[in-house]
């Protein structure tokens, strides 16, 4: 990313000139494994030289005691809890990742504003209100999409930290039990993902399959922006 491009009218109030840096943007349910992928990605970019930067939702100073707070609730509407994760999205893109980009890093972006569309639409919000919230964003260099299977993913989450309120879309889903309502809300997640995929251009990754066998395909896909 040299000449900033964006999905609408970006910052208009702030001139951003050239951005050497790229932005590399990991997508995926709950349980995918994202966040693994962004610590090898990370590890393997640094080793090669490059100068790493990593960013994910709730990370804003500004919104991310806030944020947590809301979760430990359930009284805030869907719409307010949209506004309140555009906030975060906002801030550390002005911030963060911007700052970053102009300094030639690399920014590993744990998730985008994508997954927050998905949720939003899951929850009743206007798929184009949605979408058209994040015209200030940046196009990503590249955006991976790690799709697993519902099996997998409760598999996953049933040995790993459990399932939570929020990742099983409890405050929206009429369900009496965790396990069939994460069941529930990742499929109607996953259905998102895949309408966005084709109107984003995700790169898609099997990501049924080993931590190994996923970084090695994110890896090889990775490398024309690296050559860019």
């Amino acid at each position: 990313m040299t000449k900033p491009q964006y999905y609408g009218a970006g910052l208009p109030y702030k001139k951003i000139g050239d951005l050497p840096g790229k932005l590399i943007v990991l997508e995926g349910t709950d349980g995918v494994g994202r966040s693994t992928q962004i610590q090898l990605l990370k590890r393997w970019l640094e080793k090669s030289g490059y100068a790493v930067s990593d960013t994910g939702l709730r990370r804003s100073p500004l919104t991310q005691a806030g944020l947590e707070e809301a979760k430990n609730g359930t009284t805030l509407t869907p719409l307010t809890i949209s506004l309140f994760y555009a906030t975060d999205f906002a801030d550390r893109l002005e911030n963060q990742i911007i700052p970053a980009l102009k300094a030639g890093f690399f920014v590993l972006s744990d998730r985008y504003f994508y997954s927050i569309v998905a949720r939003d639409v899951v929850r009743g919000i206007n798929p184009q209100w949605a979408r058209d919230i994040y015209g200030f964003a940046l196009i990503p260099d590249t955006i991976f999409y790690l799709k697993a299977d519902v099996d997998t993913l409760v598999t996953r989450i049933v040995h790993g930290r459990g399932f939570d309120y929020w990742e099983s879309g409890m405050d929206i889903l009429n369900q009496d039990n965790l396990y069939d309502s994460f069941r529930h809300y990742q499929e109607c997640m996953i259905a998102q993902f895949d309408q966005m995929a084709k109107e984003y251009n995700f790169q898609t990754i099997d990501a049924n399959r080993s931590t190994h066998d996923v970084n090695e395909s994110i890896k090889a896909l990775l490398q024309p922006v690296l050559q860019k």
